[in-house]
């Protein structure tokens, strides 16, 4: 599903439609879930899964607890949820940014001086510095400066710009330009010339036919739309998370752990904090008899969290793993060990 309204082929008939927040957004999505069941009625009885990646973290628990909410007062059509999924999820804003910093010592892209004394002086708190603290806004400082052109959603990689081509460059604009920069003597390569070619592929017509889209109602598809009039009003969902664990459900985490937005470590903090109990120790996980990640298994009274990370992957860990990460979710699906 496209959303919010105005990424991907979503749209909205009124400009009033565009402008929505995080509740907005939830509304809207559990009001279509419902509606598109009652449109298709052979998908009633199907197990219903709903997942996201990293800001998808934010709505998603609220969708979910909408859903159960909605399901326990009898509302229709009833929906067979059965779990969700959350990649690199941005949950609380405080623990994920926070993280960052340890992250960064623990990836030797900081000294340790550096970081015993960041750690010192602000006691553990990279976020709400307080103005007074020279100490402290001197030593975050000095780690921004050391990390600033870091690629931030894979550590490894190149740190680009973000490459879609306007409404005006054609297919074979696009040609010359990835031909340019796939050459022996280009720099470097961006993950983000890839997005080029979703873009060529999303707004040809046929694809775009073939998808269903309504003549029309988009001019330019778009990988990142940056224009979005959208409202980011939650600033934590652990609280979602934490009531959700009474519910019957199966909750899958995965961490691509090159990823600093959103890093494995502040992740693994918000899971703590759920009180589950652990069922299956830290153990690996394996593609192919290779290494793959690591995996452990937590467990309430009728709920199941399973935390996997994915070793070498960045944000949007699929997209740096393909085979590794549908193999992940083949296995837990049908609730096969991972």
């Amino acid at each position: 599903m496209d959303g919010p309204v105005g990424t991907g082929f979503s749209y909205s008939e009124s400009l009033d439609g565009y402008y929505l927040d995080d509740y907005e957004f939830v509304a809207q999505t559990h009001e279509f879930l419902r509606k598109w069941l009652e449109l298709h009625p052979q998908f009633l009885e199907n197990q219903f899964y709903i997942g996201g990646d990293s800001y998808s973290g934010i709505p998603i628990p609220m969708i979910v607890q909408d859903i159960v909410k909605a399901n326990e007062a009898g509302s229709l059509p009833l929906i067979n949820l059965s779990g969700y999924v959350l990649g690199n999820p941005m949950t609380d804003s405080f623990t994920d940014v926070n993280a960052r910093i340890t992250y960064a010592h623990r990836l030797s892209l900081i000294s340790d001086a550096l970081y015993e004394s960041a750690k010192n002086s602000c006691n553990g708190n990279y976020v709400n510095i307080d103005a007074s603290n020279y100490q402290c806004a001197s030593d975050v400082a000095a780690i921004d400066a050391l990390t600033s052109d870091i690629n931030l959603v894979q550590i490894l990689e190149p740190s680009c710009s973000n490459t879609t081509p306007e409404p005006n460059e054609d297919v074979e604009s696009v040609r010359r330009f990835l031909t340019k920069v796939s050459s022996p003597t280009a720099t470097h390569w961006c993950r983000s010339y890839n997005h080029m070619l979703c873009s060529v592929w999303a707004n040809h017509k046929s694809v775009q036919v073939a998808l269903g889209v309504r003549p029309g109602t988009k001019n330019f598809w778009q990988y990142c739309n940056t224009t979005l009039a959208y409202t980011k009003s939650v600033t934590s969902v652990v609280s979602y998370h934490q009531n959700l664990t009474n519910a019957d459900l199966r909750l899958l985490v995965y961490s691509g752990d090159h990823d600093m937005s959103v890093p494995h470590i502040g992740t693994q903090q918000w899971i703590s904090s759920l009180s589950l109990t652990t069922d299956e120790s830290w153990r690996v996980w394996s593609v192919d008899g290779q290494t793959t990640g690591y995996t452990k298994k937590l467990i309430g009274s009728t709920f199941t969290l399973i935390y996997v990370t994915a070793k070498g992957a960045g944000n949007l860990a699929a997209e740096y793993m393909v085979k590794e990460c549908a193999a992940m979710i083949d296995r837990w699906l049908p609730y096969f060990p991972i």
